[in-house]
C-alpha cells in the first residue's frame, strides 16, 4: 500500500472516530462535572489508557480473529500485511461475513437515529421521519429480511452474519438506553453513586460508543494496525475535547447529523462490498470527509461564521 492511501485511511478513521463519539465526549464532560478533582484526573489519565489502547485496540483484533479463527491471535493481527497466499485467501473468505454483519449494524444505527432520536433537523425529510417513529422496527425488519434473502443466495454464513449484526445492535442499544436513564439521575443529583461507580459507568459508556467506531472502521480497511492507529488518534482527540470546552463543539448543531449520514454511507459500503461490489479504497474516507464537511459548513452558516 502506498503512503497516500495509508494517510487518507488513517485520517478518515480518526475523523469518523471523533464525530461518531461526540455524544460520548458530552456525556463524559457532564458526568465529570459532578465528580471530585482527583477522580476526574484518574479517569482522564487511566480511562484514556483503557479507552484507546484496550477497547479500541483489542476489539478490532478480536473481531478479525472471530471471523477468521484459523489465523490464530497473532496471525489475525498481522494478516493484512502478509503475502502468504493461504492467509490472503482466509481473509478474503471471511471478510464478507464481517462486512455484512458490520454493515447491518451501522444501517440499523442510522435508522434508529432517523426515526427515534431527538435531533436538530439538518435535511429536508428528517422531521417527517421523526414523526413516524412507530415505523422504525418495521423498516429495519424489512431491511434485515432483504439482506438475508440475498445473502442466502451467496452464502448461508453471510446471512447469519447479517443476523449477528442486527443482534449486536439491539443488545448495545439496550445498554445505551439504561445508560441514558442513569445519566439523567446523575445530572439531577438523585443518584447516590460514588466517584468510583461513576468512573466505572463512564468506562462502560466508552466501551459501547467505541463499538460504533470500530465496526465502521472496517469500511475503511481490514488492516487491524491501521484501525488501531486511526481509532487511537481519534480517541485521543476526543478525550482532549472532554478536557477542554465541549460546549464549543455542541454549538455546531449538525455535527451529529454528519456522523449519522457517514454511518449510513459506511454501512451501505460494507454491505455492497460483502456481495462483491468493488468499492475503491479511497471512497470511504472521501465520503466521510465530504459528508462531515457539509454539515460542519451548515453549522457554521447557522452560527453566522461564514
Amino acid at each position: 500500500m502506498n503512503l497516500f492511501p495509508i494517510l487518507l485511511t488513517v485520517l478518515g478513521l480518526s475523523l469518523f472516530e471523533i464525530i461518531s463519539s461526540v455524544d460520548n465526549a458530552i456525556i463524559n464532560a457532564e458526568v465529570l462535572s459532578t465528580m471530585k478533582p482527583k477522580a476526574r484526573r484518574w479517569f482522564l489519565v487511566w480511562g484514556l489508557l483503557l479507552a484507546v489502547f484496550i477497547m479500541r485496540g483489542i476489539l478490532p483484533w478480536l473481531i478479525v480473529w472471530g471471523v477468521s479463527p484459523q489465523l490464530g491471535p497473532i496471525g489475525s493481527l498481522i494478516a493484512t500485511f502478509s503475502n502468504d497466499p493461504e492467509v490472503i485467501e482466509a481473509i478474503e473468505l471471511s471478510s464478507p461475513i464481517l462486512l455484512i454483519g458490520g454493515g447491518t449494524f451501522l444501517i440499523f444505527l442510522f435508522f434508529h437515529w432517523l426515526f427515534m432520536e431527538e435531533k436538530n433537523f439538518g435535511l429536508f425529510g428528517e422531521r417527517f421521519f421523526r414523526r413516524q417513529s412507530v415505523w422504525f422496527y418495521a423498516v429495519v425488519s424489512i431491511i434485515l429480511a432483504v439482506i438475508v434473502w440475498f445473502a442466502l443466495k451467496n452464502n448461508a454464513i453471510m446471512a447469519f452474519g447479517a443476523v449477528l449484526g442486527s443482534t449486536a445492535f439491539f443488545i448495545i442499544h439496550g445498554f445505551r438506553q439504561n445508560a441514558e436513564l442513569e445519566e439523567k439521575k446523575l445530572l439531577s443529583g438523585k443518584s447516590s453513586l460514588s466517584d468510583i461507580s461513576k468512573i466505572l459507568y463512564l468506562e462502560v459508556i466508552d466501551a459501547t460508543f467505541s463499538i460504533d467506531g470500530v465496526i465502521g472502521a472496517f469500511a475503511f480497511t481490514l488492516s487491524v494496525p491501521l484501525i488501531l492507529l486511526g481509532n487511537g488518534l481519534g480517541a485521543l482527540v476526543l478525550r482532549q475535547l472532554t478536557v477542554g470546552n465541549i460546549n464549543k463543539i455542541k454549538k455546531y448543531r449538525y455535527i451529529k447529523n454528519g456522523a449519522m449520514y457517514s454511518i449510513l454511507f459506511l454501512g451501505l459500503i460494507m454491505v455492497l462490498d460483502s456481495f462483491g461490489f468493488h468499492i475503491p479504497q479511497w471512497f470511504s474516507p472521501a465520503a466521510t470527509f465530504g459528508v462531515v464537511g457539509y454539515f460542519f459548513y451548515k453549522s457554521k452558516i447557522e452560527l453566522g461564521k461564514v
